[in-house]
């Protein structure tokens, strides 16, 4: 399990920690919006496409081996990053790192699946949900400090310094694989079926668009609304970030201690304070102190770690243990996949207001990226983005309230958590 904590930590330490380098970025290797922001969606998409395959191939070649690949992968990309002299250069090791975290986080969920049973099996879900939260937590902050100390390059020399040394240690990853199943489909969605899965698959979407978005683009809307540095910004999402950290276990231990509180109990509890999180965060303006963004922060942060983990372990508890490889990449492709386009889509949509707010291409294009000036201009855009975020959450968690009412109809009770695998 040390080894699998320390390949999952730096995945989402990459996603979390790039919102705080694009100002530097931009500074550096240009504004262009489309390459820019590839530093963010490169990573993302070849993540969500790969998760598929790596998905398959994994119950094939083994999870240890695919960790190890991934690993491999996630280095060169980190190589690549930092030694990028423009921004193309970049956006392909963002890419490589990309497929790389894909065979990471297929590869450790599945063997977590199959090495472990009961209360183990549990609690080590939950540390990898604390884990993604850590790195989640600590990738702005990570971010902004070596940038002040080493500029944007130091950070991607960090990301192959923790992944060589996972390397060095995988010999003590437990092999797991299966034969391959004859007929087997390389990309195969037939575990969406499943209405509790596919319940569960959802809730990834609606927190890559409630809480991933704003994790990855409030520390641009700080810089560009609020003057924040990079290093500052970064220290700030800690009121974001702590949360995420917390929860996780919290929650394993309420689900374990109280008979009452079950999985999909606290799945809509986070929802819903995601929900009033986002709408907290309509207060953001620079005619308001940064401090009122505290509290929504906080609660989408909260919702976020409150399923991190628990969602994995309760969807890969649903299907056969030679199918967790195919099953943990489709989960994580759309989990992914989701982040990858909202988070376009933010990126896209904010650039496009603020240039019908403006009027002018190159300002609109900086002011994107987060450097200062016209403050204004991005939380007007900012609070638009939100509203819709808000209504599309909205009907998500009534989509997944109908999904599982729907397996609890068909089962004829209720849902328990960690259980035995049930047939697809």
């Amino acid at each position: 399990m040390p080894v699998i904590v320390l390949a999952v930590f730096v995945v989402p330490l990459a996603i979390s920690g790039m919102g705080v380098l694009l100002p530097t970025i931009a500074r550096d290797l240009g504004a262009s919006p489309f390459l820019l922001q590839s530093v963010v969606n490169g990573f993302n998409a070849s993540f969500a496409i790969f998760t598929l395959v790596w998905g398959v191939l994994s119950d094939r070649l083994g999870y240890r081996a695919t960790v190890i690949i991934g690993l491999a992968f996630f280095t060169l990309g980190s190589l690549v990053s930092t030694l990028a002299p423009d921004l193309v250069v970049l956006d392909i090791g963002r890419i490589l790192s990309g497929i790389g975290g894909a065979a990471v986080f297929t590869g450790s969920a599945s063997l977590m699946s199959n090495a472990w049973e009961g209360a183990a099996r549990a609690r080590n879900f939950a540390i990898f949900g604390t884990v993604i939260g850590i790195g989640s937590a600590i990738g702005p902050v990570i971010a902004g400090v070596l940038t002040g100390w080493l500029g944007w390059r130091g950070v991607f020399i960090v990301f192959g310094i923790v992944t060589v040394l996972a390397i060095v240690f995988s010999r003590a990853l437990p092999r797991i694989s299966h034969a391959p199943e004859p007929g087997r489909k390389i990309i195969d969605f037939s575990v969406l079926r499943n209405p509790h899965f596919l319940a569960l698959a959802l809730v990834p979407v609606a927190t890559a668009i409630g809480a991933i978005t704003l994790g990855t683009y409030l520390p641009v809307a700080f810089g560009a609304i609020y003057d924040l540095s990079a290093p500052s910004a970064g220290l700030f999402m800690l009121f974001m970030m702590v949360p995420i950290v917390v929860a996780p276990l919290a929650v394993s231990r309420l689900i374990h201690r109280f008979a009452a509180v079950t999985p999909m109990g606290i799945i809509y509890v986070a929802l819903i304070a995601m929900l009033v999180g986002d709408a907290a965060l309509l207060v953001i303006s620079p005619e308001v102190a940064i401090w009122w963004a505290i509290p929504g922060m906080f609660l989408i942060g909260a919702a976020f770690g409150m399923t991190i983990g628990l969602v994995d372990g309760e969807a890969l508890a649903q299907v056969p243990p030679h199918r967790s490889g195919a099953a943990a990449g489709v989960l994580n492709f759309v989990r992914v996949g989701s982040e990858a386009v909202v988070i376009a889509a933010f990126a896209a949509i904010v650039t496009a207001l603020i240039f019908a707010n403006l009027g002018d291409h190159a300002l609109a294009d900086a002011t994107s990226a987060g450097i200062p000036g016209q403050g204004d201009a991005y939380a007007a855009a900012f609070r638009i983005i939100l509203l819709v975020m808000i209504a599309t959450n909205i009907v998500l968690t009534l989509v997944v309230v109908a999904l599982h009412r729907a397996h609890l109809r068909r089962t004829g009770g209720g849902v328990r958590h960690v259980s035995p695998r049930a047939g697809i």
